[in-house]
């Protein structure tokens, strides 16, 4: 009986364990776009203050971007392993602005942004799971390029890359944009 238990026990740890990759199926399609500006489209002169908080983005996303390629691991904020809401935290603790660790706590700091709104430095929230029902992930937004908005993350998959919210499976799990700087 004890070596059946165990050997129960050694089956769900190795299948709890397995590949990540799995197909993923949409009952719905949902798009994001990102709008272009009507307005006059001549240069117009930012105050002091609009300059600092895009040097402080600027810098936040240049920290970001040091940790491109490094492997994915759960709880992680160093080069040796990063996830998605330690990559956030270590890159704007590295810039002396303290912020909540995980990413549902995350969520509930800053001003909540539409995402046409969206600029260098806003970060992106995420729903992956389709059982769970609080917010999972988060990305900090590098460029937007008209309706496409790249954010850099962490992926369980691929580690820390940029992505696009114009791709389906961000775009379906986009939660809501928020501006913390």
């Amino acid at each position: 009986m004890f070596r059946k238990t165990i050997i129960l026990l050694l089956f769900f740890a190795i299948t709890a364990c397995g590949p990540g990759k799995r197909k993923r199926t949409y009952s719905k399609t949902r798009t994001v776009t990102v709008e272009g500006s009507t307005e006059d489209t001549s240069p117009k002169r930012k105050s002091k203050k609009e300059e600092r908080k895009n040097e402080k983005a600027e810098a936040v996303i240049s920290t970001a971007m040091t940790f491109s390629g490094t492997r994915y691991k759960y709880g992680g904020t160093t080069n040796k392993g990063m996830d998605c809401s330690g990559l956030v935290y270590v890159s704007l603790k590295e810039n002396d602005i303290l912020f909540p660790r995980t990413s549902y706590q995350m969520a509930l700091e800053g001003q909540k942004i539409n995402v046409k709104d969206v600029q260098k430095g806003d970060l992106l929230y995420f729903k992956t799971s389709k059982r769970g029902k609080r917010i999972n992930h988060v990305g900090l937004v590098v460029d937007v390029d008209g309706d496409d908005i790249k954010f850099i993350h962490a992926t369980t998959s691929r580690g820390v890359l940029v992505s696009s919210l114009r791709e389906g499976y961000w775009n379906h799990a986009f939660v809501k944009a928020m501006r913390i700087l």
